[in-house]
């Protein structure tokens, strides 16, 4: 993904390959799909009740980000270098200056094929925050701090990783899909606003298991396949083979990971789960995100086998550390992150896409402690940030709905409708978008159907 490892030789003029510019079409809109992807990974994990709450939030980002992505986002975070930190050129405002046959530099592919490309990862990064928030988050404050959050954390933290003249980049830092700019952000993001808005109701002592096991399948099914389109396509060109290690890679590594995620829940509970099977997977995908150009298939099974019964470990420090992290963004994206972008300083070849080598392959200790660095600014800025932006939502419009309506049920109080129709009554939006029918009473016997 970086700009500064072209495909071209030096010297040469870039022409448009129809190849390239159709294999990062097809990559970008395997990248959107992620994202109800996604919204169906953490619908099936809530109970019934926030179904409808979960899928909202993730099709939210589809469009606040989108939006702002066209207006400003592509140039802060691919524009023209301002002090290694955050970029801008006009042309970029609107996508205006930029015509069908302008090629992003160093590359055969439009510039509007590369903004596609990106604006798929600025998508879903504040949605995997969502999973951390169910249950408890107004829908229209949500809306606004994926927007505040997008414009002063992800777009310049992107600038930072990938873009040309960022301070990461330039220092050396490999992050060729994600880990950093899209994992360890919104994994830190999402504990920097959990700290800051609170646990849900009954945190600890009602039982809040998933409540749709094969929709969770879905969803990890749809991510494992979009997955192939965020790494393979990371390299911005199909011409070199270096986007079939990584295809081979990613496979091997959410394999990896769920085998070694269930081994862990077999030694430690006695059974294999499909939560963790389906957790295993993402773990996986997660961590070979930053590795994935950078390791031989073998490293990517020690990638995998190693992420795997970490990030299962971590899911339970909430339960010890009293944070709610409802749907273990922490656990899995923040911690998956880290694992990846630091096992770089180990297992990188230097013979796929990148020269850096790791520990274990007579690098030194030089390409470690700069994947440390680039974890740790990341992180640090990602957390403060997110939650100085919750906190100043949280006192001024509010974050979180009241507790009656997140006893009675989010997906009612704010999309007057349930994903299900467990009562036969038709209770839901009425046609053409008027005014539902009045909520009925929530009984104990409805609350204990719902949950």
């Amino acid at each position: 993904m970086p700009p500064g490892t072209p495909m071209l030789t030096a010297g040469e003029t870039p022409a448009l390959s129809a190849a390239n510019t159709g294999f990062m079409l097809l990559c970008s809109a395997l990248v959107m799909l992620m994202t109800p992807g996604l919204a169906f990974f953490y619908g099936g994990m809530v109970r019934s009740r926030s179904t409808l709450n979960m899928l909202m939030m993730s099709f939210a980002a589809l469009g606040v980000v989108t939006v702002l992505w066209v207006l400003y986002g592509f140039g802060v975070a691919f524009g023209t270098d301002f002090g290694s930190v955050v970029g801008w050129s006009p042309d970029f405002a609107g996508l205006s200056g930029v015509g069908r046959d302008r090629l992003w530099d160093g590359y055969a592919i439009p510039v509007l094929a590369f903004a596609a490309f990106q604006l798929m990862f600025a998508v879903i990064t504040p949605a995997l925050i969502s999973g951390a928030l169910a249950d408890r988050v107004k829908f229209g404050s949500w809306v606004l701090f994926v927007a505040l959050w997008a414009t002063a954390v992800y777009f310049p933290v992107a600038h930072w990783v990938w873009g040309p003249g960022g301070w990461l980049l330039e220092a050396g830092v490999v992050d060729f899909a994600g880990g950093t700019a899209v994992h360890v952000n919104a994994g830190a993001a999402a504990l920097g606003v959990i700290l800051v808005i609170g646990r849900r109701v009954g945190f600890g002592k009602d039982p809040a298991h998933p409540h749709n096991l094969p929709l969770v399948m879905l969803g990890t099914a749809l991510l494992w396949f979009g997955w192939f389109g965020f790494n393979a396509g990371s390299r911005l060109g199909n011409d070199d083979g270096v986007g079939a290690v990584v295809f081979v890679n990613t496979q091997v590594a959410a394999a990896a990971a769920m085998l070694a995620w269930l081994a862990y829940e077999r030694i430690r509970h006695g059974a294999c789960t499909a939560l963790g099977a389906a957790s295993g997977a993402v773990a996986g995908l997660v961590a070979i995100t930053p590795s994935g150009g950078s390791c031989s298939p073998l490293g990517a099974v020690a990638i995998g086998a190693v992420a795997g019964p970490l990030c299962a470990a971590a899911v339970r420090l909430k339960h010890g550390f009293g944070y709610d992290d409802s749907l273990d963004v922490v656990g899995v994206h923040l911690v998956g992150g880290v694992v990846g972008s630091v096992l770089v300083g180990f297992l990188a070849t230097g013979g796929v896409q990148s020269e850096a080598r790791g520990l274990l392959y007579g690098g030194g200790t030089d390409q470690l402690v700069k994947q440390v660095v680039g974890v740790a600014a990341v992180l640090v800025y990602s957390l403060v940030v997110s939650a100085a932006l919750a906190l100043v939502l949280h006192r001024t419009v509010g974050m979180r709905v009241s507790e009656d309506d997140e006893v009675s049920g989010i997906d009612r109080a704010e999309h007057a409708g349930t994903a299900y129709d467990l009562g036969g009554d038709g209770h839901g939006p009425t046609p053409g978008g008027a005014v539902p029918l009045p909520a009925r009473p929530v009984t104990a016997a409805r609350r204990a159907v719902d949950a």
